[in-house]
């Protein structure tokens, strides 16, 4: 793998978790755009040291990454007399980790694809509104 194709990835990287952070950034959430772009960039970057450098087994940080975005992840979840809040931005923060982890390897395609249908997910919730409404 050439440092060319590893820069790549680190930017592919960034711009997924920055389009997933804009969602939430525009939905004003307590993580956005910057957080989301270093979760993904941060998972993609210790996948491509991991694999290209230390010539390591990518399930094995893979596990690290999962267990260290739960601790990001519960940071972003807000408990405010009995209402629970951030529970999706925790769960986006974990999905974009997993999409840094699938540039890391070169699965771009997947990573396009996953990026998509976060999207989507998060967009839903302009339907949970509307059906409130009925």
């Amino acid at each position: 793998m050439s440092e060319a194709e590893l820069i790549a990835r680190l930017l592919l990287s960034a711009a997924l978790g920055s389009l997933i952070g804009l969602e939430r950034e525009l939905a004003q959430k307590i993580a956005g755009l910057r957080t989301h772009s270093l979760v993904c960039f941060g998972a993609c970057l210790f996948t491509v040291t991991s694999i290209h450098y230390f010539a390591m087994d990518p399930a094995r940080i893979v596990s690290a990454i999962v267990a260290g975005i739960g601790f990001i992840g519960a940071g972003a979840i807000i408990a405010q007399r009995g209402h629970i809040k951030g529970v999706t931005t925790a769960a986006s923060l974990w999905a974009v980790a997993g999409i840094g982890l699938v540039i890391g390897v070169g699965g771009y395609l997947i990573g396009l694809v996953a990026t998509a249908i976060a999207l989507v997910i998060l967009e839903s919730r302009l339907l949970e509104k509307k059906s409130e409404d009925y």
